[in-house]
């Protein structure tokens, strides 16, 4: 299959130029297109096996959900029951059109294909303008996962993209580089509260302002066991890892840097914040990923980091931790699924 490349400017773009990847997707294939968070890997949520492809494509695990793309926030009333949930009123007020996916029962016209068999459908508005014209130019709600090959750290620019996808989609839109730079956020409604199951730009903080309670999932921080049901994507499997084996370090600034040295001349790969390099020296091994109190530098920068190294023959990557607030709980989970859970203290 020849994978075609289409060049389309965020900022400034005629619509005509997503005619045929929207008329893709009417026809039941795949198309990679940008979003905010991450480049998705869209098809036809309404068609079953459009939605086969997506796991074919990435070698995904028929386990895993899918998360349904809608083009305005009201759109996911004709695939879920949204009345059931009040708070979704206040979240799609807040937060939609916006990084943030919520989880809600759903209508039989999603196919259990997207769900896995759940009963619940995970729907999200992304506020990127290319994506949400895809959507409507489509006139189908998409089906996107991210567009990676299953495992690998997810594409934030179209590069990455045809690093994973070529020759096994016909289309990839390139909108330039996503500007978050993880995942959206996963929040499943329920009874007690509005659940985090997948930490993104929509943090705990920025939920609590609702007056809502938040409660995290124990999945957030710590692995999920291989028979577990899971409820979104992302909670499940080594997920957004580098082909090297990762280890996460944490422990005082002078002995992280004391180890990162020693496990530098070893020929080892680092990941570490801008403020560390002046400990630990520039190497073509060594990649940064932001300054040690700038999150939303470091969330855009981690997945591009993860895959430069795939570019280097190394033994093993060590990555320095983040702290756990704001959209850094987004980082440390990224990294922990990244190193498979491996976490030393040094």
């Amino acid at each position: 299959m020849k994978t075609k490349i289409i060049q389309v400017d965020p900022a400034s773009f005629e619509e005509e130029v997503l005619a045929e990847p929207a008329e893709l997707i009417r026809n039941g294939k795949l198309v990679a297109f940008p979003t905010e968070t991450v480049y998705g890997l869209g098809a036809n949520a309404l068609d079953p096996s459009a939605c086969d492809r997506i796991f074919d494509a990435k070698g995904r695990p028929h386990d895993n959900p899918l998360i349904v793309h809608v083009y305005r926030p009201d759109d996911c009333r004709d695939f879920a029951y949204c009345e059931e949930y009040p708070v979704f009123e206040k979240i799609a007020s807040r937060f939609m059109p916006g990084p943030i996916t919520v989880i809600m029962r759903k209508k039989s016209l999603i196919p259990d294909t997207v769900t896995v068999g759940l009963d619940t459908v995970a729907l999200r508005c992304p506020v990127h303008p290319v994506a949400r014209a895809l959507i409507r130019l489509s006139g189908v709600p998409i089906a996107a996962p991210s567009a990676n090959r299953s495992g690998r750290p997810s594409p934030t620019s179209a590069q990455h993209v045809w690093e994973d996808m070529n020759g096994r989609i016909p289309c990839i839109i390139d909108g330039g580089n996503c500007s978050v730079g993880v995942e959206s956020t996963v929040v499943a409604l329920k009874e007690d509260g509005i659940h985090l199951l997948r930490p993104g730009a929509v943090t705990p903080e920025m939920l609590e302002e609702l007056g809502e309670r938040v409660i995290l999932s124990k999945a957030v921080l710590s692995a999920v066991t291989p028979d577990q049901k899971v409820e979104s994507p992302g909670m499940k499997y080594r997920h957004y890892a580098p082909k090297a084996p990762c280890t996460m370090v944490e422990g005082t600034d002078e002995d992280v840097l004391s180890f990162f040295a020693k496990k530098k001349k070893e020929g080892c790969g680092i990941l570490c914040f801008e403020e560390d390099l002046a400990s630990i020296g520039k190497s073509d091994f060594v990649l940064t990923f932001g300054k040690k109190n700038d999150k939303e530098g470091q969330a855009y920068a981690l997945f591009d980091a993860l895959r430069r190294f795939d570019r280097l023959e190394l033994p093993h990557i060590y990555a320095r931790k983040t702290d756990e607030t704001s959209i850094g709980l987004a980082v440390t989970n990224r990294l922990l699924r990244a190193c498979a859970f491996d976490v030393i203290r040094v």
